[in-house]
């Protein structure tokens, strides 16, 4: 039986709407998926008609999935993997009737792992009747902690407004402490951690096992990641973190399964490598970077606060790359035709690199450094030239010029025009 839906007068909009109003046109079915708590069923919900809540009638789903589906379109299914017979369930229904349109929208928060090779074979895809979207938490423009009055889709257009913002290093902290959590907008930051502490303590003690995975080396893993924010560490980098002592050696292959097993909860995002040549084989040879889903989760794993953030700068630049990180993967996947991996980095042979790419379909680009602190924004500016340079130098390449590059500063107040098609921007004044 359908549930009720929670008040709509209550949702707090998200940058996603639009992209979950486009696919519902296009697709049979659509998938909003994401981190645990970043407000996947609420923002689902507001799209619905009716909703049936997987966790509530498991049994019921298992033995029946065909009654998940009852229910006025568009449905949402909250859950989906926690019993998964629906998927296909949902594409036969969708296949049996020719030009429908956003029947269903299902939510959730891991990538179900098959348990053999029968199961894998037996999960389709979906391509053509699902659609996938992701979502992450809450950006710092959908949380009001950023004014949004520097727009990334403007700039690609070659429009630029200047702002000025709050550019105090302690609510920066207290932004990246609270995190982007929907339910923790209105606690204080020392509140905020303790939902993230107790996000991760059921991700370990809970979901972790429930994959027939060891949730203390899963822990050691994520605390390793935290340790390497931003850094394409090996499994190598990341074995050293977590062997050691009279535990058994743990293996490069078992790190791997676990990092895969972390991505396919969404708890850490994978940012890919760069090159302009798009059929080049170093976009699959380059290793990623990986950063937390949030930045709260990196500063909880760490087992530190705001005044320890700002006591440690060197570690509040981390946490402060995995939050700009987050709100690109946000502001981008919201460009028109974004890709399906709207945010990479590059890093060349000799070293040169910029934190952030964001490249479009049609080629169009922007190379993106991040700087805590506004006294490093004039080197930053010079690694960004220093990149435009070099990737376009080869005429043979055929590499077009990026359409801007960008500085994103922490404690900056002022958004503003370095050089042409160079700015300098707060992070608290970028927004989609």
């Amino acid at each position: 039986m359908p549930n009720e839906l929670p008040p709509r007068d209550e949702y707090l909009p998200r940058i996603v709407d639009d992209q979950v109003r486009r696919y519902l046109e296009i697709f049979g079915a659509v998938e909003v998926a994401g981190t645990k708590w970043c407000g996947k069923t609420w923002t689902a919900c507001r799209h619905g008609e009716s909703v049936s809540y997987v966790d509530d009638a498991l049994a019921l789903a298992q033995s029946d999935p065909q009654a998940m589906l009852a229910g006025e379109q568009p449905h949402v299914i909250d859950e989906w993997q926690l019993a998964p017979a629906i998927w296909n369930t949902v594409r036969h229904a969708v296949d049996r009737k020719r030009g429908l349109r956003g029947a269903w929208l299902l939510t959730g928060s891991s990538t179900p792992l098959a348990k053999d090779e029968d199961q894998a074979r037996a999960m389709h895809s979906g391509a053509g009747r699902i659609g996938r979207i992701r979502m992450h938490p809450m950006s710092l423009a959908e949380s009001g902690d950023s004014t949004g009055q520097v727009s990334l889709a403007a700039l690609f257009r070659g429009e630029f407004a200047r702002a000025t913002v709050p550019g105090d290093a302690a609510s920066l902290a207290a932004a990246a402490c609270r995190g982007g959590w929907p339910e923790t907008l209105d606690l204080s930051p020392s509140q905020s951690l303790l939902t993230a502490r107790e996000y991760l303590n059921l991700l370990f003690s809970e979901s972790v096992p429930r994959h027939g995975r060891d949730g203390g080396l899963a822990r050691r893993i994520a605390l390793s990641l935290a340790r390497n924010l931003g850094q394409a560490a090996t499994y190598k980098t990341l074995l050293a973190d977590v062997s050691g002592g009279d535990e058994p050696l743990t293996t490069t292959a078992t790190v791997a399964s676990y990092l895969e097993l972390l991505k396919n909860m969404y708890v850490i995002e994978e940012v890919p490598g760069w090159v302009p040549a798009r059929r080049s084989p170093k976009r699959l040879s380059v290793k990623p970077k990986r950063y937390l889903a949030d930045p709260s989760l990196a500063v909880a794993l760490l087992g530190m606060n705001e005044e320890a953030l700002l006591a440690d700068w060197q570690t509040f630049g981390l946490v402060f790359e995995n939050m700009c990180v987050r709100d690109l993967m946000v502001y981008a996947q919201a460009l028109p035709d974004a890709p399906a991996v709207p945010v990479r980095y590059y890093r060349d042979d000799a070293g040169l690199e910029a934190d952030a790419i964001v490249e479009l379909p049609d080629g169009r680009w922007a190379a993106f450094e991040f700087k805590l602190g506004i006294a490093k924004a004039d080197a930053g500016v010079a690694t960004l030239k220093r990149v435009r340079e070099k990737v376009t130098r080869n005429p043979h390449a055929r590499t077009r010029p990026p359409e801007f590059v960008a500085v994103l500063t922490g404690t900056g107040e002022y958004a503003y025009q370095a050089e042409e098609g160079i700015y300098v921007i707060p992070l608290r004044a970028l927004g989609a």
